[in-house]
């Protein structure tokens, strides 16, 4: 982010000077900037022991900060940028599936920051093959564009491009950034699993006789407690004892079932992931629970296969048909294998798959989709 000065300011104002991406800042009164970009300003009154505030200058969000309380933040620029609240034009638009991505290519030719699909009619979209991009048939595109943006001006540059009973559903409003994970967070309460599994956000942690406490906070990769996939698997565990025993995660996402399984007794877990930004997220979740010395991440390429105690696979219906062999190798005889990512009309195709090498359990069911587990035979 590139923010210019430039001006000297007279006591009792503040001038509040627009940057690349649409926000405002006020420099410190009374203190000269020689800059070599200068952008249009605004001067308003403004008391030296206000605090921070947002104001609105022709419909756009200003961040106000105090003089006293930027000459502290001098030499800490990137404290003061974490300040500055930025806000975006978000605009949405519906089509068929046949020209969705022409129009995320035409949004993005119009500088979109970024372009998002989602389905407009609640139709589900199951496993894509490899290489696959699947979408819905009628397909909402949802764009981010910058402040100096018009949405007016996108509009009808999209309906020329596109006929009009092509498009339809268009919305744009203003869009308030903000810490996107502790928004989440503010939504993400506590949450039992059995009798001894806790699962805390960070800083709501507590003791309770006899349980367990994991804590975990959003990060990039899938698995927060939430999904009843990744509930289904941590509820196993709770009600299992795994006490010393060796515990391989295929597909470990955040790491939270490998996290929770040495946390409640497990000597050892081996946690793998294609996504390097999963492996990373493991580490960080292993080290905020203290138990990274006995939790090591592995690329697919990096892994030696060997037999563990318990094997547990929380992916999708489709990989877990087609990684069967891999899979079932894992575990050691009498080893117990926990599957999940399955919706309940696939339990039966995903059960009949590893009864070769396994005595499988009744599927266990939460809303639309279940969890299998079975002891090698």
């Amino acid at each position: 982010m590139d923010l210019h000065f430039g001006y000297t300011l007279k006591a009792g104002q503040v001038l509040l000077q627009k940057s690349r991406v649409g926000s405002f800042f006020c420099p410190p009164s009374g203190m000269n900037y020689g800059g070599q970009k200068r952008l249009p300003t605004l001067q308003t009154e403004y008391p030296a022991s206000a605090k921070v505030q947002t104001i609105k200058c022709r419909g756009q969000p200003l961040v106000v900060l105090p003089p006293t309380k930027y000459i502290n933040q001098l030499l800490k620029p990137t404290t003061l940028l974490n300040q500055i609240i930025m806000a975006w034009h978000q605009i949405s638009v519906t089509s068929n599936e046949v020209v969705t991505a022409d129009i995320s290519d035409f949004l993005s030719e119009l500088g979109a920051v970024s372009v998002t699909f989602m389905s407009a009619e609640s139709q589900p979209v199951y496993e894509p093959d490899i290489g696959e991009t699947r979408i819905w048939e009628q397909t909402k595109t949802i764009a981010l564009f910058e402040l100096d943006a018009s949405p007016d001006i996108i509009k009808t540059l999209l309906f020329q491009q596109f006929t009009e009973n092509t498009l339809h559903d268009w919305y744009a409003e203003i869009l308030q950034d903000q810490t996107w994970e502790r928004a989440w967070m503010e939504h993400f309460q506590p949450m039992q699993f059995a009798e001894r599994l806790w699962v805390y956000p960070s800083g709501q942690e507590q003791s309770k006789p006899g349980t367990v406490s994991l804590i975990l906070d959003p990060g990039l990769a899938f698995g927060s407690g939430t999904h009843p996939t990744t509930a289904l698997c941590l509820k196993w565990l709770a009600e299992h004892d795994v006490t010393g025993k060796t515990v391989i995660d295929f597909g470990c996402g955040s790491g939270i079932l490998a996290v929770a399984a040495v946390l409640l007794g497990a000597k050892e877990a081996h946690a793998i992931d294609i996504d390097p930004q999963a492996l990373t997220a493991t580490q960080d979740n292993a080290q905020k629970n203290k138990v990274a010395s006995k939790i090591k991440t592995y690329l697919p390429e990096e892994f030696t296969p060997f037999e563990a105690d318990i094997v547990l696979a929380n992916i999708l219906a489709k990989p877990l048909i087609e990684l069967s062999e891999n899979i079932s190798a894992l575990a050691q005889t009498q080893g117990q294998l926990v599957l999940s990512g399955i919706l309940k009309e696939q339990a039966d195709s995903v059960s009949s798959t590893y009864q070769k090498q396994f005595n499988m359990n009744t599927a266990v069911i939460q809303g639309d989709w279940c969890r299998l587990d079975g002891i090698k035979k």
